[in-house]
């Protein structure tokens, strides 16, 4: 099993992917949301100019949120600067179009701005759909040297629905989960498989498990300042999805009492940010990032254990060693601006499971010249 790291991009992710890679991670994700963080290509041209072995990729990209040629451009771009560790991951979009009051865009459209970004990757020329025409692009000096179309950028995709899974199986993509517990993530995967095989995919499925949470210190609890800084962003975003999605009633049905209580809360408190045309200037500030105060009283107990990955060392591992066996390919963490130091939590939690530390690289040293002795003249 791999072992990944990711962000909320900012210009200092580069110093959390530098120690990640010394501790044995593999993958490091960069978040693509426009109006909370910095540019993602920014923060991952820093990370490449940092790093040596740790592979960067784009969790994710969204197709209307940069058109084809742009997008592409930026990739090949860190390839030039990190050859062979470029990673695209692409999704219809939750963070970085909600924060614009949009929904998600059509797997249709997803499917075509692929095959554009691709093809582009693969030095082809494309027909691209740029302000409602088709027309023909293509990189026009690659040869030049200024970006690298040459080396492999690989394809994931993230894929809630029953539908995303069958595009990313069609394309022989990796595929990419986003949740808070076990049982969610293993009925997942179980329908990507079906999806996998259904397409005729002869290649192994390379399934990645993303979460937040907190390696609880003996005697700490769920609760803590601590656990809910790490912890309560992912925590809050079940909020953020449920008083948007407009099936409300439907969903919290579903809850267990408390929870389905709590929601109504937060409806309570969601249906008072102003303006009332565009709440989603306050639902999503600090999204994955930080939890606002008003959202403070909700991180009980049941929350942060039952949607977070919080629990002691040997909890954790017996679940991420379910989601191994399972047939998860990648484990990933998000690390919360200001918590970088979980990392060495999460070090020791995986360090059982298979992380290693990357071997020393030997150093050749050089023999130092023999001393010339002069013959004593025979007197």
């Amino acid at each position: 099993m791999d072992f990944g790291v990711a962000f909320a991009s900012s210009t200092e992710s580069w110093r959390a992917a530098k120690r990640a890679e010394a501790l044995g991670f593999k993958y490091a994700w960069f978040y693509d949301t426009q109006l909370l963080n910095p540019d993602v290509f920014v923060c991952m041209a820093l990370a490449a100019r940092e790093t040596k072995r740790i592979r960067l990729g784009t969790g994710v990209l969204i197709p209307s949120n940069r058109i084809s040629p742009v997008a592409a451009n930026g990739l090949a771009t860190l390839n030039k600067l990190a050859p062979g560790r470029i990673d695209f991951g692409v999704g219809t979009g939750f963070t970085g179009r909600r924060t614009m009051g949009q929904r998600a865009i059509k797997l249709a459209e997803m499917e075509r701005y692929i095959a554009e970004v691709q093809g582009l990757l693969r030095g082809e020329t494309v027909a691209a759909r740029l302000e409602g025409e088709t027309k023909k692009i293509r990189f026009l000096n690659p040869d030049f040297g200024l970006i690298d179309i040459k080396r492999k950028v690989p394809l994931h995709v993230s894929g809630f629905g029953p539908n995303a899974r069958a595009l990313a199986a069609k394309l022989g993509a990796g595929w990419a989960f986003f949740a808070g517990s076990v049982d969610p993530a293993l009925g997942a995967l179980a329908d990507m498989k079906r999806s996998w095989a259904e397409s005729g995919q002869t290649g192994k499925l390379y399934a990645n498990f993303f979460t937040l949470g907190c390696v609880l210190r003996p005697g700490e609890k769920p609760t803590s300042r601590r656990a809910i800084a790490q912890a309560g962003p992912l925590a809050a975003v079940f909020f953020h999805d449920l008083v948007e999605r407009g099936t409300l009633g439907e969903l919290v049905g579903a809850l267990p009492p408390s929870l389905a209580d709590a929601v109504e809360e937060y409806r309570k408190i969601y249906e008072q940010y102003e303006p009332a045309d565009a709440r989603w200037l306050s639902v999503h500030r600090g999204h994955l990032m930080f939890v606002r105060p008003e959202e403070k009283p909700f991180m009980t107990k049941e929350l942060i254990e039952g949607f977070t990955f919080t629990a002691t060392p040997d909890v954790l591992r017996g679940r991420i060693e379910a989601l191994r066996d399972a047939g998860y390919s990648q484990f990933t963490v998000q690390l919360v601006e200001g918590q970088e130091d979980a990392l060495s939590d999460w070090a020791k939690v995986l360090r059982p499971l298979g992380l290693k530390k990357p071997a020393a690289k030997k150093t050749a040293t050089k023999k130092a010249p023999a001393r010339k002795t002069r013959a004593k003249k025979a007197r």
